[in-house]
């Protein structure tokens, strides 16, 4: 008996409106790369319908998609690296990001049977991918005359700080982007999920909804509550021991919590081999019978130990949720030290998925 992750896909199409109904002059491009964050690809992609198209970070992914049926627009946002990716990327008809000049280079260097759509990537200031500003007129130009680029050449970038409202570095991203998109006059994209919720000058022609589908924020200090989303991950396990030890046993490898006076003990089976984060400390929230309790002591592989004390009804069986409806995975994420994304991409294979369909 281990964790089950329970995937609410009315939950995922809900925020999928909810992200239409911020940025309603926008179409979508629901983001579904790293196996749509952990939650499964071709799944997500099934659920999500009214999604204008799909964007996957790698072109294995695409093609993935393209393989199981799915005939939607396809935007790979790293692009291609290697003549067969650029070959995949025309024959299975996926829009690709051109963020770097060996890029361009392929491009002109290996025809290909079937022009393709290019979204022209501006480094604005998240300085990982993209074309300094000095070199996009260049890309541009090139771009807009090679036979193997379909007629519409679009031009996006990627925000850098946009979970910060008080970082100027959104505005000052903006500005630089603006200057591009006024003189090229085409289809733009800049808005990811942080974008949509809280910088409404960023909804342009496409906007790129990530981790607001899943029902997380990625606002500083704000829940998926707080910005009206649903929750589509919950996962769950169930206590499969109960001890009782008194005051001053150890708990845990090394002991690194001790029991502060006589009291009861539940052992759940869930652990860092399930994708609960080694890291989270003592205190960290989880939900038994509707209430939250404490977890205590060091989290292992199999298994981890919560404080009873304040449910002294508890049994071996009862229900844990350990992120999820409840109990906001930015919580967990934040006593860990990381990110809600980390959790949902970090559930492994053993654990076992279910959906829940309305």
């Amino acid at each position: 008996m281990g964790p089950t992750a329970l995937i609410d896909l009315s939950a995922l199409r809900f925020n999928l409106q909810r992200a239409a109904q911020l940025a309603p002059n926008s179409r979508l491009y629901a983001v579904i790369k790293a196996n749509a964050y952990g939650h499964g690809l071709l799944r997500v992609a099934r659920a999500l319908t009214a999604a204008d198209a799909l964007a996957v970070a790698r072109v294995e992914e695409g093609v993935q998609l393209r393989q199981a049926g799915v005939t939607r627009p396809i935007l790979v946002l790293e692009g291609f690296f290697t003549i067969d990716e650029l070959e995949a990327a025309s024959c299975y008809q996926l829009e690709v990001a051109i963020q770097q000049p060996e890029q361009i280079k392929l491009l002109r260097d290996h025809p290909i049977s079937q022009p393709i759509t290019c979204w022209l990537k501006i480094d604005t200031g998240m300085h990982r991918l993209g074309f300094q500003p000095d070199d996009v007129e260049a890309a541009w130009a090139f771009l807009n005359n090679h036979s193997s680029v379909s007629k519409e050449v679009r031009v996006m970038t990627h925000l850098s700080s946009g979970d910060d409202l008080s970082d100027p570095a959104t505005g000052q991203q903006l500005g630089c982007f603006q200057a591009f998109s006024e003189r090229f006059k085409t289809a733009t994209s800049i808005a990811n999920s942080a974008g949509i919720i809280a910088w409404p000058d960023t909804r342009t022609d496409w906007a790129r909804p990530g981790i607001m589908l899943y029902g997380a924020s990625p606002m500083l200090g704000r829940t998926g509550l707080d910005e009206g989303l649903k929750p589509v991950m919950t996962l769950k396990s169930r206590i499969i021991a109960i001890n009782r030890f008194s005051k001053g046993s150890p708990i845990g490898y090394s002991g690194s919590w001790v029991c502060p006076e006589d009291m009861r003990v539940a052992v759940v089976a869930a652990g860092y081999g399930d994708g609960y984060p080694r890291h989270a400390p003592s205190g960290t929230p989880v939900l038994l019978n509707q209430q939250q309790v404490p977890l205590i002591g060091r989290v292992s592989m199999d298994m981890l130990n919560l404080d009873l004390r304040s449910q002294p009804e508890a049994q071996v069986g009862d229900e844990v949720t350990l992120w999820g409806e409840g109990l906001p995975a930015e919580l967990i994420a934040e006593q860990a030290g990381t990110i809600a994304y980390e959790l949902f991409c970090g559930v492994t294979q053993r654990v076992e998925f279910q959906e829940i369909a309305s």
